[in-house]
């Protein structure tokens, strides 16, 4: 199962033994550790459970459900798979040798947030004209809606909270991979902050 938890580092490039730069993003991806395996006799559906990073002060309802694997996690996502593997049970380490250069995977983090945007940075309207007494109100919305129906469209393009939502970014390739420090480097750029919890998936 190609699938692993990291934290995003950054954006670097590394250069190719034909000289070719590639812009990529470093992760610190794994070790993740199963703590569950689900399956469609037991759950309806099959999905192996990781933990990543080292939590305190967790609950005893987390301590409890991850005590068989021996960890003390900071995070806990699944998975889902076609077919769970002969060798997964609880317990068992994924790092980053479970992936390949070249593989490419779907990368799901949060974007960064922006707080309260309005629609010409939000949904990239123009603005008014500058010119012949506008007044200060080039960057506003303008007219919503006529007089009928009498009432604002659901989905309407308008000033609000920006940013700070679930994102996967497709068709990354895997370029770099450092096992001994845990390190994968994605081709272009991942979703999310620095120091941001990303999920890494491969296409099976």
């Amino acid at each position: 199962m190609k699938a692993l938890l990291g934290t995003k580092i950054g954006m670097t490039q590394i250069i190719g033994e034909d000289g070719v730069t590639t812009p990529i993003t470093l992760v610190q991806a794994g070790p993740v550790t199963v703590t569950q395996v689900k399956t469609v006799e037991t759950d309806g559906y099959n999905a192996v459970q990781v933990a990543f990073g080292k939590g305190k002060n967790l609950s005893k309802a987390v301590a409890g459900h991850t005590k068989p694997a021996d960890v003390t996690p900071k995070h806990i996502r699944e998975f889902r798979v076609d077919e769970i593997p002969a060798d997964f049970k609880v317990g068992t380490k994924i790092n980053v040798e479970a992936f390949s250069l070249g593989d490419i995977v779907d990368v799901t983090g949060t974007s960064k947030g922006k707080g309260f945007a309005g629609t010409v940075k939000r949904h990239n309207f123009t603005t008014s004209a500058k010119s012949h007494g506008g007044n200060g109100v080039v960057r506003r919305v303008g007219s919503i809606g006529s007089m009928y129906p009498q009432k604002v469209f659901k989905g309407k393009k308008m000033p609000g909270r920006m940013g700070a939502d679930r994102v996967t970014v497709k068709n990354l390739v895997v370029a770099y991979i450092d096992v001994e420090n845990n390190l994968i480097g994605l081709k272009g750029a991942v979703p999310g902050p620095k120091k941001g919890l990303v999920s890494i998936g491969g296409k099976a």
